[in-house]
Protein backbone atom coordinates (compact mmCIF):
# COMPACT_ATOMS: atom_id res chain seq x y z
CA UNK A 1 0.00 0.00 0.00
CA UNK A 2 1.56 3.66 -1.18
CA UNK A 3 -0.02 7.02 -1.69
CA UNK A 4 0.30 6.04 -5.95
CA UNK A 5 -2.24 3.38 -5.23
CA UNK A 6 -4.02 6.04 -3.35
CA UNK A 7 -3.80 8.86 -5.85
CA UNK A 8 -4.69 6.22 -9.23
CA UNK A 9 -7.89 5.35 -7.34
CA UNK A 10 -9.22 9.06 -6.54
CA UNK A 11 -8.08 9.32 -10.64
CA UNK A 12 -10.83 6.36 -11.35
CA UNK A 13 -12.90 7.89 -8.75
CA UNK A 14 -13.04 11.28 -10.77
CA UNK A 15 -16.58 11.45 -12.07
CA UNK A 16 -17.89 8.99 -9.83
CA UNK A 17 -17.76 9.41 -6.25
CA UNK A 18 -18.56 12.87 -4.50
CA UNK A 19 -16.46 14.97 -3.06
CA UNK A 20 -17.94 15.71 -0.11
CA UNK A 21 -17.24 19.01 2.15
CA UNK A 22 -15.90 19.79 5.46
CA UNK A 23 -18.48 20.95 7.59
CA UNK A 24 -18.09 23.37 11.00
CA UNK A 25 -20.75 24.19 13.45
CA UNK A 26 -20.03 26.93 16.28
CA UNK A 27 -22.34 25.31 18.51
CA UNK A 28 -19.99 21.79 18.25
CA UNK A 29 -16.77 23.87 18.87
CA UNK A 30 -18.42 25.18 22.01
CA UNK A 31 -19.13 21.39 23.30
CA UNK A 32 -15.77 19.97 22.31
CA UNK A 33 -13.84 23.11 23.34
CA UNK A 34 -11.97 23.29 20.36
CA UNK A 35 -12.74 23.80 16.41
CA UNK A 36 -14.49 20.95 14.91
CA UNK A 37 -14.25 20.19 11.18
CA UNK A 38 -16.69 17.40 9.83
CA UNK A 39 -16.39 15.28 6.81
CA UNK A 40 -19.73 14.06 5.89
CA UNK A 41 -19.45 10.42 4.35
CA UNK A 42 -23.01 10.17 4.76
CA UNK A 43 -23.56 12.07 1.98
CA UNK A 44 -21.40 9.80 -0.37
CA UNK A 45 -23.30 7.93 -2.86
CA UNK A 46 -25.28 4.69 -0.68
CA UNK A 47 -24.92 6.84 1.95
CA UNK A 48 -21.66 6.00 3.31
CA UNK A 49 -17.00 6.35 2.25
CA UNK A 50 -17.55 2.72 1.10
CA UNK A 51 -18.94 3.14 -2.70
CA UNK A 52 -15.27 4.40 -2.88
CA UNK A 53 -13.87 1.83 -1.95
CA UNK A 54 -16.04 -0.88 -4.16
CA UNK A 55 -15.32 1.47 -7.64
CA UNK A 56 -11.63 1.43 -6.64
CA UNK A 57 -11.73 -2.27 -6.75
CA UNK A 58 -13.83 -3.02 -9.34
CA UNK A 59 -12.49 -0.54 -11.63
CA UNK A 60 -9.04 -2.05 -10.99
CA UNK A 61 -10.18 -5.50 -12.38
CA UNK A 62 -9.58 -6.21 -15.75
CA UNK A 63 -12.68 -6.29 -18.46
CA UNK A 64 -12.87 -9.77 -18.39
CA UNK A 65 -12.85 -10.92 -15.27
CA UNK A 66 -14.89 -7.95 -13.96
CA UNK A 67 -17.71 -9.13 -16.36
CA UNK A 68 -17.77 -12.38 -14.45
CA UNK A 69 -19.41 -10.69 -11.53
CA UNK A 70 -18.21 -9.90 -7.85
CA UNK A 71 -19.36 -10.92 -4.88
CA UNK A 72 -18.93 -9.11 -1.04
CA UNK A 73 -19.61 -9.92 2.69
CA UNK A 74 -21.21 -6.72 4.30
CA UNK A 75 -23.50 -5.63 7.29
CA UNK A 76 -24.99 -2.84 4.50
CA UNK A 77 -22.17 -0.17 3.62
CA UNK A 78 -19.89 -2.19 1.90
CA UNK A 79 -22.93 -4.32 0.56
CA UNK A 80 -24.59 -1.03 -1.15
CA UNK A 81 -21.13 0.53 -2.33
CA UNK A 82 -20.60 -2.75 -4.45
CA UNK A 83 -23.81 -3.66 -5.31
CA UNK A 84 -23.78 0.66 -7.12
CA UNK A 85 -20.46 0.21 -8.31
CA UNK A 86 -21.14 -3.46 -9.91
CA UNK A 87 -24.43 -1.82 -11.22
CA UNK A 88 -22.93 1.27 -13.30
CA UNK A 89 -20.04 -1.52 -14.57
CA UNK A 90 -23.06 -3.58 -15.70
CA UNK A 91 -21.82 -6.86 -14.22
CA UNK A 92 -23.54 -8.71 -10.91
CA UNK A 93 -23.02 -8.49 -7.35
CA UNK A 94 -23.73 -11.20 -4.98
CA UNK A 95 -23.81 -9.51 -1.21
CA UNK A 96 -23.33 -11.94 2.11
CA UNK A 97 -24.94 -10.18 4.50
CA UNK A 98 -26.16 -11.01 8.43
CA UNK A 99 -29.44 -11.80 8.85
CA UNK A 100 -29.52 -9.12 11.93
CA UNK A 101 -28.58 -6.34 9.58
CA UNK A 102 -30.88 -3.00 9.44
CA UNK A 103 -33.53 -3.84 6.96
CA UNK A 104 -33.15 -0.46 5.10
CA UNK A 105 -29.88 -1.68 4.45
CA UNK A 106 -30.81 -5.28 2.80
CA UNK A 107 -33.74 -3.63 1.30
CA UNK A 108 -31.79 -0.97 -0.51
CA UNK A 109 -28.76 -3.89 -1.50
CA UNK A 110 -31.50 -5.64 -3.65
CA UNK A 111 -32.96 -2.42 -4.99
CA UNK A 112 -29.37 -1.64 -6.17
CA UNK A 113 -29.94 -5.12 -8.19
CA UNK A 114 -27.67 -7.49 -6.20
CA UNK A 115 -28.18 -11.17 -5.15
CA UNK A 116 -28.48 -10.72 -1.16
CA UNK A 117 -27.41 -13.72 0.83
CA UNK A 118 -28.19 -14.03 4.47
CA UNK A 119 -26.49 -15.42 7.24
CA UNK A 120 -26.59 -15.96 10.94
CA UNK A 121 -23.14 -13.85 12.06
CA UNK A 122 -23.35 -15.49 15.77
CA UNK A 123 -23.16 -18.96 14.23
CA UNK A 124 -22.01 -18.83 10.48
CA UNK A 125 -18.23 -17.84 8.85
CA UNK A 126 -18.99 -14.85 6.12
CA UNK A 127 -15.70 -15.25 5.18
CA UNK A 128 -16.34 -19.33 4.56
CA UNK A 129 -19.38 -18.42 2.79
CA UNK A 130 -17.99 -15.95 0.32
CA UNK A 131 -15.17 -18.59 -0.29
CA UNK A 132 -17.23 -21.18 -1.42
CA UNK A 133 -19.44 -19.05 -3.50
CA UNK A 134 -16.43 -17.00 -5.19
CA UNK A 135 -15.09 -20.54 -6.11
CA UNK A 136 -18.30 -21.75 -7.38
CA UNK A 137 -19.78 -19.29 -9.41
CA UNK A 138 -16.01 -17.56 -10.37
CA UNK A 139 -17.10 -14.64 -8.83
CA UNK A 140 -14.46 -12.43 -7.42
CA UNK A 141 -13.72 -11.47 -3.29
CA UNK A 142 -14.47 -7.80 -3.00
CA UNK A 143 -12.86 -7.65 0.79
CA UNK A 144 -14.49 -5.24 2.58
CA UNK A 145 -11.42 -3.67 4.21
CA UNK A 146 -8.57 -5.90 4.34
CA UNK A 147 -8.24 -5.21 0.16
CA UNK A 148 -5.61 -2.89 -1.37
CA UNK A 149 -7.42 -1.27 -3.89
CA UNK A 150 -10.30 -1.03 -1.19
CA UNK A 151 -7.95 0.57 0.63
CA UNK A 152 -7.10 3.31 -1.47
CA UNK A 153 -10.72 3.83 -2.59
CA UNK A 154 -11.19 4.73 0.84
CA UNK A 155 -7.81 6.72 1.13
CA UNK A 156 -9.57 9.24 -1.31
CA UNK A 157 -11.36 10.42 1.87
CA UNK A 158 -7.55 11.32 2.74
CA UNK A 159 -6.83 13.40 0.11
CA UNK A 160 -9.81 15.48 0.35
CA UNK A 161 -8.97 15.85 4.05
CA UNK A 162 -5.92 17.35 3.73
CA UNK A 163 -6.40 19.50 0.69
CA UNK A 164 -9.64 20.47 2.63
CA UNK A 165 -8.17 21.20 5.73
CA UNK A 166 -5.35 23.64 4.24
CA UNK A 167 -7.69 25.70 2.49
CA UNK A 168 -9.37 26.00 6.24
CA UNK A 169 -5.42 26.76 7.60
CA UNK A 170 -5.69 23.89 9.40
CA UNK A 171 -2.27 22.04 9.00
CA UNK A 172 -1.73 20.14 12.34
CA UNK A 173 -5.27 17.94 14.04
CA UNK A 174 -6.38 15.09 15.34
CA UNK A 175 -8.41 12.88 12.68
CA UNK A 176 -10.88 11.11 14.36
CA UNK A 177 -12.09 8.06 12.20
CA UNK A 178 -15.13 5.45 12.81
CA UNK A 179 -13.22 2.03 12.49
CA UNK A 180 -14.50 -1.33 11.65
CA UNK A 181 -11.80 -3.43 9.98
CA UNK A 182 -9.27 -0.46 9.29
CA UNK A 183 -10.01 -0.13 5.42
CA UNK A 184 -10.98 3.63 6.31
CA UNK A 185 -8.74 4.45 9.17
CA UNK A 186 -5.57 2.77 7.68
CA UNK A 187 -6.42 4.47 4.16
CA UNK A 188 -6.65 8.21 5.67
CA UNK A 189 -3.68 7.71 7.69
CA UNK A 190 -1.63 6.48 4.17
CA UNK A 191 -2.82 9.63 2.88
CA UNK A 192 -2.36 12.14 5.28
CA UNK A 193 1.22 10.71 6.31
CA UNK A 194 1.94 12.06 2.24
CA UNK A 195 0.02 15.41 2.32
CA UNK A 196 -0.53 16.31 5.46
CA UNK A 197 2.29 14.61 8.10
CA UNK A 198 1.52 16.91 11.05
CA UNK A 199 -2.33 15.53 11.34
CA UNK A 200 -2.31 11.92 13.86
CA UNK A 201 -4.91 9.82 12.48
CA UNK A 202 -6.79 8.02 15.56
CA UNK A 203 -9.67 5.05 15.27
CA UNK A 204 -13.26 5.44 17.07
CA UNK A 205 -14.89 2.62 18.24
CA UNK A 206 -17.70 1.28 20.13
CA UNK A 207 -17.70 -0.04 23.81
CA UNK A 208 -17.38 -3.85 23.66
CA UNK A 209 -16.09 -3.79 20.10
CA UNK A 210 -12.06 -2.07 20.53
CA UNK A 211 -10.87 -4.68 18.82
CA UNK A 212 -8.32 -1.79 16.86
CA UNK A 213 -7.58 0.24 20.69
CA UNK A 214 -6.81 -2.92 21.89
CA UNK A 215 -4.23 -4.15 18.89
CA UNK A 216 -2.68 -0.95 19.03
CA UNK A 217 -1.99 -1.25 23.11
CA UNK A 218 -0.86 -5.00 23.18
CA UNK A 219 0.90 -4.92 19.47
CA UNK A 220 -0.47 -7.86 17.93
CA UNK A 221 -3.78 -8.62 16.47
CA UNK A 222 -7.01 -8.69 19.35
CA UNK A 223 -10.56 -10.33 18.32
CA UNK A 224 -13.65 -9.09 20.21
CA UNK A 225 -15.88 -11.81 22.24
CA UNK A 226 -18.59 -11.42 19.60
CA UNK A 227 -19.20 -9.73 16.97
CA UNK A 228 -23.20 -8.63 17.16
CA UNK A 229 -25.10 -7.23 20.10
CA UNK A 230 -24.42 -3.33 19.40
CA UNK A 231 -26.28 -0.77 17.58
CA UNK A 232 -23.20 0.38 15.62
CA UNK A 233 -23.71 -2.56 13.10
CA UNK A 234 -21.75 -1.08 10.33
CA UNK A 235 -17.97 -1.17 12.45
CA UNK A 236 -18.80 -4.43 14.15
CA UNK A 237 -15.56 -6.98 12.63
CA UNK A 238 -13.83 -9.75 14.71
CA UNK A 239 -10.57 -8.25 14.25
CA UNK A 240 -8.39 -5.49 12.36
CA UNK A 241 -7.25 -6.80 9.05
CA UNK A 242 -3.95 -8.32 7.87
CA UNK A 243 -3.48 -5.41 5.82
CA UNK A 244 -4.81 -2.62 7.90
CA UNK A 245 -3.48 -3.63 11.53
CA UNK A 246 0.49 -2.57 10.02
CA UNK A 247 -0.66 -0.01 8.51
CA UNK A 248 -2.30 1.96 11.71
CA UNK A 249 0.48 0.19 14.58
CA UNK A 250 2.39 2.32 12.46
CA UNK A 251 0.74 5.55 11.65
CA UNK A 252 -1.98 6.04 14.36
CA UNK A 253 -2.56 7.41 17.54
CA UNK A 254 -4.43 5.78 20.40
CA UNK A 255 -7.68 4.57 19.80
CA UNK A 256 -10.69 6.11 21.54
CA UNK A 257 -13.90 4.16 22.48
CA UNK A 258 -17.48 5.60 22.72
CA UNK A 259 -20.75 4.26 24.69
CA UNK A 260 -23.79 4.04 22.54
CA UNK A 261 -25.63 6.42 24.26
CA UNK A 262 -23.24 8.94 23.26
CA UNK A 263 -23.22 7.52 19.77
CA UNK A 264 -26.83 8.34 19.84
CA UNK A 265 -25.92 11.93 21.26
CA UNK A 266 -23.70 12.44 18.21
CA UNK A 267 -26.40 11.39 15.61
CA UNK A 268 -28.72 14.03 17.83
CA UNK A 269 -25.75 16.35 17.26
CA UNK A 270 -24.87 16.14 13.54
CA UNK A 271 -28.90 16.20 12.75
CA UNK A 272 -29.22 19.55 14.99
CA UNK A 273 -26.67 21.67 14.12
CA UNK A 274 -25.10 20.16 10.98
CA UNK A 275 -28.83 18.97 9.42
CA UNK A 276 -26.47 15.68 8.61
CA UNK A 277 -28.38 12.72 9.09
CA UNK A 278 -25.80 9.67 10.50
CA UNK A 279 -26.09 5.99 11.64
CA UNK A 280 -24.08 4.78 15.28
CA UNK A 281 -21.70 3.56 13.78
CA UNK A 282 -20.95 6.21 11.58
CA UNK A 283 -21.32 9.07 14.57
CA UNK A 284 -18.56 7.84 17.00
CA UNK A 285 -15.76 9.62 15.82
CA UNK A 286 -18.18 12.94 16.22
CA UNK A 287 -18.93 11.38 19.85
CA UNK A 288 -15.35 10.78 21.03
CA UNK A 289 -14.82 14.58 19.34
CA UNK A 290 -18.08 16.04 21.48
CA UNK A 291 -17.64 13.69 24.92
CA UNK A 292 -13.83 12.57 24.79
CA UNK A 293 -12.85 16.47 24.34
CA UNK A 294 -10.30 15.75 27.08
CA UNK A 295 -8.50 12.53 25.36
CA UNK A 296 -7.51 14.95 22.20
CA UNK A 297 -4.99 17.32 21.34
CA UNK A 298 -4.70 20.38 19.76
CA UNK A 299 -7.50 23.27 18.74
CA UNK A 300 -8.66 21.66 15.89
CA UNK A 301 -10.18 18.15 15.36
CA UNK A 302 -11.33 16.39 12.47
CA UNK A 303 -13.97 13.58 12.21
CA UNK A 304 -15.33 11.61 10.02
CA UNK A 305 -19.66 10.65 9.65
CA UNK A 306 -18.88 7.76 7.65
CA UNK A 307 -21.81 6.88 6.94
CA UNK A 308 -26.02 7.76 7.55
CA UNK A 309 -27.92 4.55 6.53
CA UNK A 310 -30.40 4.29 9.63
CA UNK A 311 -33.46 2.92 9.92
CA UNK A 312 -35.83 5.58 10.64
CA UNK A 313 -37.36 4.04 14.31
CA UNK A 314 -33.57 4.16 15.23
CA UNK A 315 -33.04 8.05 14.60
CA UNK A 316 -36.57 8.48 16.28
CA UNK A 317 -35.37 7.37 19.22
CA UNK A 318 -31.79 9.03 18.96
CA UNK A 319 -34.16 12.58 18.63
CA UNK A 320 -36.51 11.47 21.12
CA UNK A 321 -34.01 10.76 23.76
CA UNK A 322 -31.01 13.31 23.60
CA UNK A 323 -33.06 16.00 21.04
CA UNK A 324 -32.40 19.65 22.70
CA UNK A 325 -29.23 18.43 24.32
CA UNK A 326 -26.11 19.23 22.27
Amino acid sequence: MNIEMIEAAADRLTGHARRTPLLSSAFLDDLAGRRVWVKPECLQHTGSFKFRGGWSALSALTPEVRARGVIAFSSGNHAQGVALAARRHGVSAVIIMPSDAPRMKIDNTRALGAEVVLYDRTREDRDAIGQTLAEERELTLIKPFDEPQVIAGQGTTGLEIAEQAAEMGVSRADVLVCCGGGGLTSGIALALEAKAPEMRVRPVEPEGFDDVARSLVSGRIERNATTSGNICDAILTPHPGEITFPIMQRLCGPGLVVTQDEALRAMTAAFERLKVVAEPGGAVALAAALYHRDRIEGDDVIVTISGGNVDAALFSTALTRFGGQT
